[in-house]
C-alpha cells in the first residue's frame, strides 16, 4: 500500500488498515536493536500500539517537537506534552513514528530535540500517510499511503475510547 491513494471528489482513508501496513513496514524496518519513538501527538499514539502489538519491551519513547518549531514565534507552546525517551540515545539505531508527513518542518524540530540527548547511530522515519508537500529534504523511509491533498486542508489521526484510529480531514 506504499501507492498514492487520491479519488476525485472525497477522500477515504482506513486508518486501521493503514496501520496493519505500517505494522509490516515497522516490522522490514527493525533489527534486533532498533528503538522506536513516536512524535506527538498521533506518533505517540502509534508507538504505543505498535509496543504492544511488537511485544517491545520497556516504555514506549515519545518525542516533542515544541520547543524546536521554526513557527514557535507565532504559535507558542501548541502541545504540553514533552519529550520521554526510555533509551540511551547514542549509538543507537532510532525509527521514528509520525501519522503524516507534509512539510517536514515537524520532523526537523524533532531531529534538533533528538539530538539535545545524544548523537545516534542511525535515524529513519516511518509514517502512515504522507501527503507530500515537503519543503524541507525530508523522506520517510516507509508510507503506508501517499496521498494529495490541497493545500487548505489538514488531516489529522484521531483515537476512539478502544484505541481504534481513524483520520479526519480538516479545512485549515
Amino acid at each position: 500500500m506504499n501507492d498514492p491513494i487520491a479519488g476525485t471528489g472525497s477522500l477515504v482513508l482506513d486508518a486501521e488498515a493503514l496501520y496493519r501496513e505500517l505494522l509490516r513496514g515497522v516490522r522490514s524496518l527493525m533489527g534486533a536493536s532498533t528503538r522506536l519513538a513516536g512524535i506527538t501527538s498521533g506518533g505517540a499514539w502509534l508507538v504505543e500500539r505498535l509496543h504492544k502489538d511488537l511485544n517491545l519491551d520497556g516504555t514506549p519513547s515519545v518525542l516533542s517537537s515544541a520547543l524546536h518549531r521554526d513557527d514557535f514565534a507565532q504559535r507558542g507552546m501548541a502541545s504540553s506534552a514533552q519529550t520521554q525517551i526510555d533509551f540511551d540515545v547514542n549509538g543507537a539505531d532510532i525509527l521514528l513514528l509520525d501519522d503524516v508527513l507534509y512539510t517536514g518542518r515537524t520532523i526537523r524540530a524533532v531531529l534538533n530535540e533528538l539530538y539535545d540527548y545524544g548523537r545516534p547511530n542511525c535515524v529513519r522515519l516511518a509514517v502512515l500517510v504522507d501527503r507530500g508537500g515537503r519543503e524541507l529534504p525530508i523522506q520517510a523511509d516507509f508510507a503506508a499511503a501517499r496521498i494529495a491533498l490541497p493545500d487548505t486542508q489538514s488531516l489529522a489521526l484521531a483515537q476512539d475510547e478502544q484505541g481504534r484510529f481513524q483520520f479526519r480531514i480538516q479545512e485549515a
